[in-house]
């Protein structure tokens, strides 16, 4: 197989930083990058998802759970004191 040179520029503390995390794998970055390279073909893009951060199902209920609270907080049950609150929920265990 034929070998090719490709000039690449990074930020210098991402290339130090996975310079350490590959020298523990035993691997230089000529490999990672053509093992990265190759999973690509394989993938036929890139081999991970990428994507923006977008909150699951379970955390969107919470975050309405708290937007309902602070609008009618007073359709909330309020307790004395965390103890109260905490023995109360250790009883419904």
């Amino acid at each position: 197989m034929a070998k090719a040179s490709a000039n690449i520029s990074i930020d210098a503390d991402v290339k130090e930083q996975s310079l350490s995390i590959l020298n523990q794998l035993g691997l230089d970055l000529s490999t990672a990058v053509g093992i990265f390279l190759r999973q690509t073909i394989r993938c036929n893009g890139l081999p991970f998802d990428v994507s923006l951060d977008v909150p699951g199902a379970q955390t969107k209920a919470v975050l309405e759970e708290i937007r309902q609270f602070k609008a009618h907080p007073d359709q909330y049950k309020r307790y004395a004191s965390f103890r109260d609150a905490l023995q109360e929920a250790l009883s419904d265990a």
